[in-house]
């Protein structure tokens, strides 16, 4: 399924820090270390991307980890009760997020990184299961993954020529 190029300058984002990385490479003056930071950007309303910012200094890599992640934003179905659609499973190398729809008033049931993707998307209520390797980045791609699958109901409608109420029952 091709997805559709989304202008960042239509929404009003908002990013945060999932982690900050040190990482050092040895070179024959001795160690150089570096900061890498993995950026979630999102308006809260459906739109979510996930970037890597690498740099010698932290703010320089935050800012070319959202600069990463606004390249990357792609539309999310939700239901009314603020949640996804069904049920679904993303992986992404050793990690497996498991995302469950949940009824209105649930919250957010979620561990860190995958919590973090979720509060800015605008997800509301939905239960989460992080399964396998609790790598942030692996968890952070895994749970895209599990939402870039999702279709919404007058997507598979279309796809089957059926109407949404032939779909819902």
């Amino acid at each position: 399924m091709k997805r559709e190029i989304i202008d960042p300058n239509q929404f009003e984002l908002t990013d945060k820090v999932v982690a900050i990385k040190r990482v050092s490479k040895t070179v024959k003056g001795g160690r150089t270390m570096r900061f890498t930071a993995l950026v979630v950007v999102g308006d809260g309303n459906g739109h979510i991307g996930a970037g890597l910012g690498k740099a010698v200094e932290i703010p320089e890599a935050i800012r070319k980890g959202k600069e990463d992640a606004t390249k990357k934003l792609m539309t999310i179905p939700m239901n009314e009760q603020s949640s996804v659609p069904y049920d679904a499973i993303g992986k992404f190398g050793g990690a497996s997020v498991l995302l469950k729809r949940a009824p209105e008033g649930t919250g957010i049931i979620a561990g860190g990184p995958v919590r973090s993707v979720l509060e800015i998307a605008g997800i509301k209520n939905i239960r989460t299961k992080s399964l396998g390797s609790n790598n942030k980045q692996n968890v952070v791609l895994a749970t895209l993954e599990a939402l870039k699958q999702m279709k919404s109901p007058e997507e598979v409608a279309r796809l089957r020529g059926k109407s949404v109420e032939e779909i819902l029952g």
